[in-house]
């Protein structure tokens, strides 16, 4: 092997390593991109539970209302 073909072999790896390094910088990006949308979800599905256990509590809430006005007009 000649002189020439060793610098064109670590061309060839130089392009690769380089070429490889940009496709670990896009994907940690993206990474990071998913993790804050993931972040933002778990925060809204959070609100979401709060506001079910809140509709949970007022249906009970109404429930027991309607309940004891009905127990009133079977008393009249």
């Amino acid at each position: 092997m000649d002189s020439y073909e060793q610098i064109d072999q670590f061309q060839i790896m130089e392009e690769k390593i380089d070429k490889l390094i940009k496709v670990v910088m896009e994907l940690r990006n993206e990474n990071g991109s998913l993790t804050e949308m993931f972040d933002l979800q778990e925060v809204k599905i959070g609100e979401l539970n709060s506001e079910i256990e809140k509709y949970k509590s007022d249906r009970e809430e109404a429930r027991q209302r309607i309940s004891s006005l009905l127990e009133k007009l079977e008393g009249i």
